[in-house]
């Protein structure tokens, strides 16, 4: 919820200054009333809500125009955001002044608040991207500078990748496997930001998934995500028979403990995690197939989980997990049945 209502706040704010400033850019003197300064206000956090909302349904029900060569794409977002702005300008300026359009107004605002409101949409449009991109955290994290130096932080890891990849690009072809992987990402990227999640990397057919440790948030969100994931892909199960031959199954490995997090790069800046846990976590994913077995957890990570959780939780003994020294404890994680 947190999540969906910053950005609406943030924007919000950000159109009530712009309003505020393109009265006093643009408006006669004689104008400069508080009222009027507030119908403003109120005009331009409208308008930049309105692009806001405009681009969110572009970005989840565009994918034909996401289809497109970029600059038809361009073209067609800007046409679509102009028409809407000029027909919101309309009912503001009605519903706000209390009057019907003038063709003073026309003439000498109307296609300044239409330029205004595309050129609002380059910054939204900009750092919405970005974020899909590369992460909010991760954003915020780079713009803060919070990871120049290497800093350790206590931390939740989720290896999860679909079964028998390999086996698909040889029956299905690697395009179509690419396809299935796009729309399994997808599909799971909803369960993973409800419960707090964010997804680090995709690598190949495996997402890694992070959550801080310590913020006193429950605990068993971590285990309840991958089942979110396994009902999403219950529930799609039809629409992935029908258009790609077959279900998407995974195997997930999660531990928790330290991680160094530190940017790095240069032409190409990202956050990258090192650290004993970060291996664990991926042995662990790895020994599933070996084990037989969907989930499986670390003793640490089991150590998080609150005393009255209702999972079912097998345990698998010391195992000494590949390339690794040490044994750790493991442990099979399914739900108790209803």
């Amino acid at each position: 919820m947190r999540r969906a209502v910053t950005p609406v706040i943030v924007l919000a704010v950000f159109g009530l200054l712009v309003g505020g400033l393109f009265r006093y850019a643009f408006d006669e003197s004689n104008e400069a009333s508080v009222a009027n300064y507030l119908r403003s206000a109120v005009d331009g956090a409208a308008l930049t809500l309105i692009v806001w909302a405009t681009h969110l349904y572009l970005a989840a029900r565009g994918g034909w125009l996401r289809r497109q060569p970029l600059i038809v794409e361009l073209v067609v977002r800007s046409v679509i955001l102009a028409v809407i702005v000029a027909i919101a300008a309309i009912v503001l300026e009605v519903v706000l002044y209390g009057h019907g359009v003038e063709a003073k107004w026309i003439r000498e605002t109307f296609f300044k608040i239409i330029g205004v409101g595309l050129l609002l949409s380059i910054p939204i449009t900009t750092i919405y991207e970005l974020v899909r991109m590369i992460g909010g955290h991760t954003l915020l994290s780079i713009v803060l500078g919070r990871y120049r130096q290497p800093v350790r932080e206590q931390r939740v890891l989720l290896f999860l990748d679909l079964v028998s990849s390999t086996t698909l690009a040889e029956t299905m072809g690697e395009l179509r496997v690419q396809e299935l992987l796009t729309r399994f990402f997808c599909d799971i990227d909803d369960a993973i930001v409800a419960h707090g999640g964010e997804v680090h990397a995709y690598v190949g057919d495996e997402v890694i998934v992070t959550w801080p440790a310590d913020t006193g948030q429950p605990a068993r969100r971590y285990l309840d995500c991958v089942f979110a994931i396994e009902d999403r892909l219950a529930k799609r199960a039809d629409h992935y028979r029908k258009e790609f031959g077959v279900v998407p199954a995974f195997r997930a490995g999660m531990h928790a403990g330290p991680v160094v997090v530190s940017e790095c790069g240069v032409s190409r800046r990202q956050i990258a995690y090192f650290g004993d846990t970060v291996n664990v976590t991926a042995r662990l994913q790895a020994h599933c197939k070996e084990a037989g077995e969907a989930l499986l957890i670390s003793g640490e990570l089991l150590r998080l989980l609150p005393p009255d959780h209702d999972f079912v939780i097998a345990a698998l003994g010391s195992t000494q997990l590949r390339g690794r020294a040490a044994a750790i404890d493991t442990f099979a994680v399914a739900r108790a049945s209803s």
